[in-house]
């Protein structure tokens, strides 16, 4: 287990692309052939990844935990509210085989905005200042995890990102 720690960049990027490749291999097995990704070039909105298919267009925030996780809440950027149809996918794996599965997620049916985080608790900076004082992050909320409604399968986060046109 140490290697997720020790690594954690490395497997974040490893799961990245690892979803990616499940979502173009679902719209290849559809023989819909439509869905593009893209990244943005600069990390200030809190997405990771925008996925297009069926004239809908995703702002995916990508978090992602270990099977057995006892991670209960995220962090998500309030930006993501402001982004055509923002949304947040949560993947847990094995963390033997990288195995992807269930997701989780959090946002509005395809085509409509993710619901409002205003209300949610204001995130905290993990480390303190020269006082030990952890600052208030403004523009990031704690989202609990039980905000997201779990999908089984690809296929059925596949459904909640883009419909089953």
């Amino acid at each position: 287990m140490a290697e997720h720690s020790l690594h954690s960049s490395y497997r974040e990027k490893l799961i990245e692309h690892l979803f990616i490749g499940e979502l173009l291999k679902i719209s290849w097995i559809n023989k819909d052939f439509t869905l593009e990704i893209s990244k943005p070039e600069v990390d200030r909105s809190g997405y990771d990844i925008i996925a297009e298919a069926n004239g809908i267009i995703r702002h995916i925030q990508l978090k992602a935990t270990f099977i057995g996780s006892t991670t209960a809440s995220h962090r998500i950027h309030i930006s993501l509210t402001k982004k055509p149809s923002g949304c947040v996918v949560l993947v847990h794996f094995d963390n033997e085989t990288l195995d992807l599965g269930p997701f989780y997620y959090f946002g509005s049916r395809p085509g409509l905005p993710l619901p409002s985080l205003e209300n949610l608790k204001v995130a905290k900076h993990t480390k303190g200042d020269a006082t030990g004082l952890k600052l208030e992050r403004p523009n990031i909320r704690v989202l609990n995890k039980g905000s997201f409604v779990k999908l089984n399968t690809i296929n059925e986060l596949y459904i909640h990102l883009f419909g089953d046109d």
